[in-house]
């Protein structure tokens, strides 16, 4: 979907154990180039591909991937894009969720027995991959460590915000020439609503809500959830509805 000019959200269906989830990729893109934010599952690039051709997208491998946070849904297609682009893909990740990503240390919420469940049904490329990227690394994953505050030079200037809560590293991204927030999992759309992050999936709660509060800075109109889409009514308003009761 197409949120403006160089901004599109991308809409890839992935099976959950008997049931199948929507995951929401965003690619920011230029005439000449294209940023992929989040990867998906372990996968998910070929439909990927497929969504940012069909969006009119520059065609090859993206400049730089940015992933918001180590949840492996976000963080589980990276091994793809590394395979396809080589060591020079730069990839981009804040301090708090680097040695999770890097395969220093184990992932937050992805349980040896999550594990257990999900690499047996992988393809055995895609399971050999995997386990290279993120079990037995031959050097860091992230190459370079996103910083609050900071402006990235993509599609005309993403603005990294530090979004502690759901992991300690999570952050989202203010595309500010379309007023867009891209809030990966600090907000969700559920049952025709903007809420806070899932609690189940949320180890610290109460600081993912106080993070919420950060938003007020920023003039937003559309807000991308990696779970559940976009949203477009009174965002800043519902925003701090939700960020008011931490």
């Amino acid at each position: 979907m197409r949120i403006a000019e160089g901004i599109e959200m991308l809409e890839i269906t992935v099976g959950a154990g008997e049931r199948t989830m929507k995951l929401h990729p965003t690619v920011v893109y230029d005439s000449d180039s294209w940023v992929l934010i989040d990867t998906g599952m372990p996968g998910c690039s070929a439909a990927i591909r497929e969504q940012a051709k069909q969006a009119g997208v520059p065609e090859g491998d993206p400049s730089a991937v940015v992933l918001t946070h180590q949840d492996i849904d976000h963080v589980g297609g990276l091994p793809e894009w590394l395979g396809a682009a080589g060591e020079g893909l730069p990839v981009y990740a804040h301090e708090g969720d680097r040695d999770a990503i890097d395969g220093q240390a184990p992932f937050l919420k992805f349980t040896p027995q999550r594990r257990e469940q999900l690499l047996p049904s992988l393809p055995e490329p895609l399971r050999a991959a995997f386990e290279k990227t993120f079990a037995h690394p031959s050097g860091p994953n992230v190459t370079r460590l996103l910083v609050d505050g900071e402006t990235l030079p993509f599609g005309g200037g993403l603005t990294v915000i530090h979004t502690p809560g759901h992991t300690p590293g999570h952050v989202a991204l203010y595309h500010r020439a379309s007023k867009t927030l891209i809030a990966a999992d600090s907000l969700v759309v559920a049952e025709g609503r903007l809420a806070g992050p899932n609690p189940a999936n949320t180890p610290d709660m109460e600081q993912a809500l106080k993070s919420l509060r950060r938003y007020a800075a920023f003039d937003i109109e559309n807000v991308i959830c990696y779970h559940g889409g976009l949203w477009r009514e009174e965002a800043n308003e519902r925003i701090a509805e939700l960020a008011g009761q931490a």
